[in-house]
């Protein structure tokens, strides 16, 4: 005859009430300082590796924690100038700092670092000044001026003279003209719109061509710096007959405003100056005085016309306003000057540009709601509405953004997290800026989601039916059972075993606790038992 039994499959189904399991869990949190900023200040031009500052001393904290806590110094912008030793909390200046190099045409000269820590992440702001140093000598756009100046020409009349150039700044840029001796003129002394200096000759006594038809005078330019470092510049006066009308031009001051990133040759401005006088004492040409190399370089004047054209690229971000001065020379040598202002009005030409500075590649599942994933921060160089930016996640995904100070943005998590619903995300976040045409930027995160034993093994089928003939072979096996796991890696490997039950005597049946094979110890006896149960 025939011997049947059953065997039960034991185990938890999705409608079961699940156990409560106590979770430990590790929140990554930003510690931020926005009220403390390490200040220090360097002197240009020192070697490279230079001593900059002790940054665990100032923090109050060892050089091991430092190195534990992953410590590192980010500078802004493109271009890393400092250098962080976690071994001894040096902050140290990668290379030789020019200043002049840095921060052309600027009085101050600040640079932006920020200390980054992990275990918990803290950021802490940082700045040092790059002193100037006095390696820059004053210097003329030419070696020879030479002026053209009518015998009649009345004293006290004034003739501005080419400024020098001194790329140091404070006490150790420009500070004086003087004059070498002479018997006709003097040196007047100003300061322009800008505070920069300029010199006039001022006429003392009349010129008489038959005396004299040239002088020549050695203009000396100084700085404040100790020693002081000093530029010359020959001045060639050529006195002329008389010519009794100057030009005049119609306005004192011409006021342009004109949009960054202008075509080359777009006009900007036209000058004019009318002189009365006939043939070439009436005859105006045009040159720029008193005014700077890069104003220079972005605009060109036509001496005959009069015309200023652009010639460079107008950057908003560089400078805002340019000043040039016009000079209208007559055949005669006679000069009148007018100034020309120029205010660059910003274009949304720079889209928004995303840093990304600290990523947590995995989280595990049953990491919480407002979990930091990562911190990144978001710049757009334009001004105003064009300079202000806004961040957001694309699509529909558990993250969101939470701004935290300095255009820094937190990704964190906004809801429960499932492995085996969602293995990975691929989060997509576009900065965008509020232009009138508004420009954007995108940066893509990878994050994986690690797995976490909550989902226990179900079995193929809640009861197995399996039949074995009388009298057979001892460890015979006679089918196997089969549970699967939705969790991952270790997770998901199941063992299995017999359910044993008290008070009963446990049937001559074994499971192979790696693959569910069930197996008869003995040889059976139908006349013994026909059926019987048991539980995995």
């Amino acid at each position: 005859g025939w011997l049947f039994w059953r065997l039960m499959a034991c185990g938890r189904r999705s409608g079961d009430s699940k156990r409560q399991v106590i979770l430990f869990i590790l929140c990554v949190c930003v510690c931020q300082s926005g009220a403390e900023t390490l200040r220090y200040s360097l002197a240009e031009e020192m070697e490279k590796d230079s001593f900059v500052a002790n940054i665990a001393k100032d923090l109050g904290v060892s050089p091991s924690q430092l190195a534990a806590r992953k410590a590192r110094v980010v500078s802004e912008g493109n271009e890393q100038l400092f250098r962080l030793n976690q071994n001894t909390g040096v902050l140290t200046a990668k290379e030789s700092l020019d200043r002049e190099e840095i921060c052309p045409q600027s009085d101050t000269c600040t640079l932006f670092f920020k200390i980054f820590f992990e275990n918990p992440l803290q950021l802490i702001r940082g700045e040092v000044e790059v002193r100037d140093v006095n390696d820059n000598s004053p210097v003329f756009p030419e070696k020879e001026m030479v002026l053209e100046i009518l015998e009649t020409t009345s004293p006290g009349s004034r003739f501005p003279l080419e400024s020098a150039q001194d790329k140091d700044v404070g006490s150790n840029g420009l500070q004086n003209y003087s004059l070498g001796s002479n018997s006709h003129f003097s040196l007047a002394l100003g300061t322009g719109k800008g505070g920069a200096k300029y010199a006039e000759l001022v006429l003392e006594r009349q010129l008489d061509r038959e005396e004299q038809r040239q002088l020549n005078l050695l203009l000396t330019a100084t700085d404040g710096g100790s020693p002081p470092r000093s530029g010359t510049a020959q001045v060639r006066i050529v006195v002329l007959d008389a010519n009794d009308n100057i030009p005049v031009f119609g306005r004192e001051v011409y006021e342009v405003r004109l949009a960054e990133n202008s075509p080359p040759k777009q006009l900007v401005v036209r000058v004019a100056a009318a002189d009365p006088d006939e043939g070439s004492n009436g005859k105006v040409r045009y040159a720029f005085t008193q005014t700077s190399e890069r104003s220079r370089q972005l605009f060109e004047l036509n001496p005959a016309t009069g015309e200023i054209r652009v010639a460079g690229n107008l950057d908003f971000e560089e400078a805002e306003n340019h000043e040039m001065v016009v000079r209208a020379t007559d055949g005669g040598g006679l000069s009148a000057h007018c100034k020309v202002q120029v205010e660059v009005l910003d274009v949304n030409d720079n889209a928004p540009e995303i840093a990304l500075t600290s990523l947590t590649a995995s989280i595990p599942e049953d990491a919480p709601p407002r979990t930091v994933v990562a911190l990144f921060s978001v710049r757009d160089r334009d001004s105003g509405e064009n300079g202000r930016t806004e961040c957001a996640i694309d699509g529909d995904l558990p993250f969101s953004l939470t701004p935290t100070f300095d255009n820094y943005y937190e990704l964190r998590t906004n809801a429960a997290l499932d492995r085996e619903r969602t293995a990975e995300y691929n989060i997509t976040i576009t900065a965008m800026d509020w232009g009138t045409t508004r420009l954007s930027s995108r940066e893509s995160i990878f994050v994986q989601i690690s797995d976490v034993n909550d989902n226990p093994p179900e079995f193929t089928q809640e009861i197995y039916t399996m039949s074995v003939t009388e009298n057979n072979s001892a460890m015979l096996r006679i089918g196997s059972v089969n549970a699967t796991d939705a969790d991952a890696g270790k997770n998901a490997r199941v063992n299995y075993a017999l359910v044993r039950q008290e008070g009963k005597e446990q049937p001559d049946v074994s499971v192979n606790s790696e693959n569910g094979d069930v197996y008869i110890l003995r040889p059976l006896d139908y006349e013994e038992v026909r059926a019987f149960e048991v539980a995995v």
